[in-house]
């Protein structure tokens, strides 16, 4: 595979751990969200400027999907069977250990090369990874086969760890660096590991309720004009996520036990599930009754009981609140569109952008569903419980997106004349557009290329 020719200086992206889902330090987020003096401004800048100032204060990182199966036992022979039990539930009594089809997605952060638009080959990371996961991980019985988890017990956090610390080495003189693995166990079930040691174990549980959109503390007028056709009464189908955060894997249990996790799942469940929020539920009935306000209810119902760092509140596929136990709140947004294009460098012979980017050269172009994701921060109003307009937010990503959406991009758009239509350059040149709509609170932004491929900018 070709050498990027670019020297990268990783300590100038920053690379000091990125919690949260892949999110970076919500300290660094808070900071630069909270107050919007001195943030820069893009409508004045070019495009040329607009890539190079994005760069200077952006941390990008590029995520690769890869499954395999495998079984394992949750099992610490220090613990007695109802020890046990409590710990890591009904399934430590399988003898023989229970399956798992599990996904992991490695993580890379550094700067992009100039030339060929990518921070890493993302083929080179399924190839390396997949021969350490084809040798270790599976097929295999984990806590018998792989002699990492002899004396560890496999969890879905000391997986992640061992996977990061399996795979990293291979990576070592690469530009790009592996700054984190997320391994997805269950639909409910997942956990990150970051290179500087912090871990996350999630918890995701699902439960409906019909719900207005308003605050109390707003007139009919005020909750009308903020909250529109929402404040009539509605529904949604939730799913939301509980984290769990350490900065490093404890001695067991890692992060809560399966007792306490399921007793806080239970205990919202029959708080929140199959009830109007603003007329069923005591706690919340002087409340707004926004996502913002009740991701913070979810997260303020686990203190004392679990220490959780962080929730994020899914009340369509599209749209998500995120609360922090630092105070912070962030919204999230989803659109998808269509478009066709061919990776190429105009610089380059057609065998050597042949070799770079195989079957993606090919001279008639291919296409993508692209996903792109923008996620904001801001100050939590209290008053109206609400952090952005809904319509606002959803409306500046459908009016940046819409001038890429059913084009070629090389060949019908401005971006990419010039520069090749990687995903680390689309997410690049989709930035400056969407934050200057947004006011420069633009907090995150990805990028799904396909289920397998990501990319994506936080601001630092």
């Amino acid at each position: 595979m070709p050498v990027f020719r670019r020297n990268t200086d990783l300590q100038s992206v920053r690379q000091t751990g990125i919690p949260a889902d892949f999110s970076n330090k919500h300290s660094r987020l808070k900071s630069s969200l909270g107050a919007q003096a001195g943030m820069p401004v893009f409508r004045s800048r070019s495009l040329h400027d607009h890539r190079q100032h994005v760069c200077s204060f952006m941390l990008l990182t590029v995520s690769k999907r890869v499954e395999f199966s495998a079984s394992r036992r949750l099992f610490a022979q220090k613990f007695s069977a109802e020890e046990n039990r409590k710990v890591f539930g009904e399934e430590s009594a399988a003898a023989h250990g229970t399956g798992r089809n599990y996904v992991a997605y490695f993580i890379f952060s550094g700067q992009p090369d100039a030339t060929t638009g990518m921070l890493i080959n993302i083929s080179e990371i399924k190839e390396r990874a997949g021969e350490i996961i084809h040798d270790r991980y599976d097929h295999r019985f984990l806590n018998e086969d792989n002699p990492a988890f002899r004396e560890k017990v496999p969890t879905a956090e000391n997986v992640c760890r061992q996977l990061l610390d399996d795979v990293a080495p291979l990576f070592s003189g690469d530009p790009a660096r592996l700054v984190a693995v997320h391994l997805r166990e269950t639909p409910e079930r997942s956990a990150t590991a970051y290179a500087e040691g912090p871990v996350e174990a999630n918890y995701w549980f699902d439960f409906s309720a019909a719900r207005r959109t308003i605050s109390p503390h707003l007139s009919a007028s005020e909750n009308e004009k903020l909250f529109g056709i929402s404040t009539g009464e509605h529904g949604h189908n939730y799913r939301t996520r509980l984290t769990l955060r350490a900065d490093s894997i404890p001695p067991e249990p890692a992060l809560g036990t399966e007792e306490e996790i399921s007793s806080l799942i239970r205990l919202l469940r029959t708080q929140l599930d199959h009830k109007n929020l603003n007329r069923d539920v005591d706690a919340l009935r002087a409340k707004p009754i926004t996502t913002e306000s009740l991701a913070r209810f979810i997260l303020q119902s686990g203190s004392g009981k679990v220490p959780l760092s962080r929730v994020r509140l899914h009340e369509r596929d599209d749209f998500f609140a995120e609360a922090w136990n630092d105070g912070g709140v962030f919204l999230g947004m989803r659109e998808a569109f269509s478009a066709a294009h061919r990776l190429h460098v105009l610089s380059f012979s057609d065998a050597q952008n042949a070799e770079l980017f195989g079957k993606c050269n090919n001279p008639r172009g291919h296409g993508h569903r692209y996903v792109a994701e923008a996620t904001i921060g801001g100050e939590y109003d209290e008053r109206s419980g609400a952090l952005a307009n809904f319509e606002q937010l959803r409306n500046a990503l459908r009016r940046a997106l819409a001038p890429w959406r059913d084009k070629h991009l090389d060949l019908e758009t401005d971006e990419f004349h010039d520069q090749p239509s990687t995903g680390e350059n689309i997410v690049r040149a989709l930035w400056p557009k969407l934050d200057s709509a947004l006011q420069q609170r633009l907090a995150r932004l990805r990028l799904w290329e396909t289920a397998n491929n990501r990319f994506t900018l936080r601001r630092t």
